[in-house]
């Protein structure tokens, strides 16, 4: 090989310096292993190795190669024997690696260990007393043994790479490859995925930095992260944030203690802080199995606050930790704020003495306002409730606009899906369904809707829908989304009848709108694709994508906005101020909605337009009525009935 060609192979990159000779010069062997190690590097093997073949080098005077070239050569010897890298650099002191370039060779250079090769003579020999293991014989007469050939596998030979060991815990296979994918995606699995053992939290022994171990959470190492996401919350909560400033001198909730269940999230740490703030103790547990944000739950361990939750519980975990949240000797709760009725229903079926001794029950979701009516016309309901779901701010911010921008995230995320184009049909056109079908259509997605109120599908169709029954579009569509707040409304008979790779989801609080325990059979084969994402595939063949299980897709496979869930938890809060502080007899044992006076106050502080409204909605904390309880403030004058606004 010419100088000439030699410092053109070394000033272009490797690949380049291939296909350059590959078109001037027949393929050598050694070519075709150069090519072969570009093309593993090009796919990025986790494992690279080959066992390389020795290469016999033609001579190149040592007087026409270049500096950068870095060749170890000999003016009379033209051979070299070379040294392979190892597969994976795992340390710091893992020798530097540097590329080395053959003469007469069309193949690019090799990594080597940056150690002195022996000055060889011509003489080669093999000492059979080292199994085959070359040496060199030096000028001196000495021999010095070459550098080993090390061997290292490919992937195709099923090296099993969770047998490595890391640094993070143990991981399966199964785990590390499917949920790679996720373990990136945002705060809802941040560092959720990564970062821990198999081990069930209900196994762990774990005590906060102040002795405390009254919780049960995945890792209490994660505190550190937690807070700096609750911290990121607060800034874009400034409606709670400005409760809690105007009312923690005058201590409201002073003697009151909330158990609540519902998505531990960062916003939801926001106002754990805020009732604490404001007097409350608070013991907290999850009310879904896969919103709960480890990395938080630790922050407010950490905090002191006695949290019972962890990513991926199983149903058993569940009912565990709403269990121990509510079962502590010596502790009574007297205000409970639930999403979606299980902590409500656990508390009066298996402590009914401890219900009786409730004073308010502030109720956010459909699902469980539906279960507070059930009791209510069953005369079961010894104790008040508010109904927040259907008050004017979480209807028309949480469950719209929330809900408008969650169904994308949560979709991107889970299928990297294209909407343009896709056919879609939305089981519901209540404000849930409202924000899902904007968001779709605006993506240019065909959007079909499926409404049983009257009033609610002329909405659809003034809005420019098409309104539709199920059977008629299911064999077509490619998303499946429910927003009811109902049970059963994706049945097995429409699963059945689904395209090939039909997409179905649930934007609504429970996992009763598609009917999951009929999948769950054994002509059925379930795959999983990654963190909250299952294949389901029938016997001839056919799939569906299912999220979640069938739960709430944007908390469990995505975020939500934290400016709106600020208005939802503002006016949380200020239910539970009111419920409290209410005078006995003014709220009978039913169910009523928080009054439009009372639901505004969130939205003027967190536009800051208090200026713009009535004294009495001015102040969150207005002293309109008091009487002799200590710390007692009445919001307001409202003299709430059964279904007023």
């Amino acid at each position: 090989m010419s100088a000439k060609c030699l410092r053109l192979k070394l000033r272009r990159p490797q690949c380049l310096a291939l296909n350059h000779y590959s078109a001037t010069h027949n393929p050598s062997p050694s070519y075709v292993l150069g090519k072969g190690l570009c093309e593993i590097a090009t796919m990025s093997v986790q494992v690279l190795a080959a066992e390389m073949a020795e290469v016999e080098l033609k001579d190149v005077p040592s007087k026409e190669l270049t500096p950068e070239s870095h060749l170890t050569t000999k003016a009379d010897d033209k051979e070299i024997v070379e040294s392979e890298p190892k597969a994976v650099a795992t340390s710091a002191s893992t020798p530097t690696m540097e590329p080395i370039v053959k003469t007469g060779d069309p193949s690019p250079g090799f990594l080597i260990p940056n150690t002195k090769m022996p000055q060889a003579s011509a003489m080669k020999r093999t000492d059979p007393q080292q199994n085959g293991g070359e040496a060199f014989v030096n000028r001196d007469g000495t021999v010095a043994e070459a550098p080993r050939l090390k061997k290292i596998q490919f992937a195709d030979q099923k090296q099993e790479f969770n047998k490595r060991p890391t640094k993070i815990g143990r991981r399966s296979l199964s785990r590390s490859i499917s949920q790679s994918s996720t373990d990136s995606y945002g705060s809802a699995a941040s560092y959720t995925d990564s970062s821990d053992d198999e081990t069930s939290p209900r196994d762990k022994q774990q005590k906060n930095s102040k002795g405390n171990g009254d919780f049960c959470i995945k890792n209490i190492k994660q505190a550190d992260f937690g807070r700096r996401e609750i911290e990121i919350a607060e800034q874009e909560m400034p409606a709670l944030m400005a409760l809690r400033k105007r009312a923690q001198g005058e201590k409201p909730l002073a003697g009151a203690k909330v158990v609540g269940c519902t998505h531990i999230t960062a916003q939801t740490a926001v106002l754990m802080e805020t009732l604490s703030a404001l007097g409350a103790q608070c013991r907290w547990a999850a009310c879904n199995i896969y919103s709960t944000q480890n990395e938080v739950a630790a922050a407010l361990a950490e905090g002191g606050f006695s949290v019972f939750a962890w990513k991926g519980e199983s149903e058993d975990d569940f009912w565990w930790c709403i269990d121990r949240c509510v079962n502590l000797e010596g502790w009574q709760p007297n205000m409970i704020l639930d999403d979606g009725g299980d902590l409500t229903h656990w508390i009066y079926k298996k402590y009914p003495n401890m219900f009786k001794k409730i004073k308010g029950i502030v109720e956010e979701s459909v699902t469980g306002v539906h279960r507070l009516y059930q009791l209510s016309k069953a005369g079961k309901l010894c104790v008040p409730a508010m109904n927040v779901n259907d008050s004017v701010t979480k209807q028309k911010f949480d469950n719209l606009y929330c809900c408008r921008e969650s169904i994308l995230d949560g979709l991107k995320r889970t299928t990297d899906v294209m909407f343009g184009g896709k056919q879609v049909v939305v089981c519901g056109y209540g404000e849930v369904g409202k924000g899902c079908c904007a968001a779709l259509k605006a993506m240019g997605s065909i959007v079909y809707v499926t409404e049983i109120d009257p009033i609610c599908a002329l909405q659809a169709c003034m809005d420019g829908f098409r309104l539709v029954k199920l059977n008629e579009v299911i064999r077509q569509v490619d998303i499946v989304i429910t927003c009811t707040g109902n049970k059963n409304v994706v049945v097995r008979e429409y699963l059945d009848r689904m395209k090939n790779g039909c997409i179905v989801c649930n934007m609504g609080h429970s996992n009763t709108e598609i009917d999951v325990a009929s999948l769950r059979t054994p002509e059925l084969t379930w795959e999983r694709v990654r963190s909250q994402v299952d294949h389901v595939i029938w016997p001839d063949g056919k799939r569906i994508v299912l999220l979640a299980e069938g739960r709430l897709l944007n908390l469990s496979c995505s975020t939500v906005p934290t400016f709106v869930l600020s208005i939802t938890a503002t006016t949380q809060a200020l239910a539970l101020i009111e419920l409290y502080n209410a005078p006995e007899g003014r709220y009978k044992q039913d169910v009523y909605l928080l009054p439009k006076k009372m639901g505004k106050r969130p939205s003027s502080m967190s536009t800051h337009t208090d200026i713009h409204l009535h004294p009495s909605v001015l102040n969150p904390l207005s002293h309109t009525h008091t009487h002799t309880h200590t710390h007692s403030v009445i919001l307001i004058r409202s003299g709430l009935s059964r279904g007023s606004q």
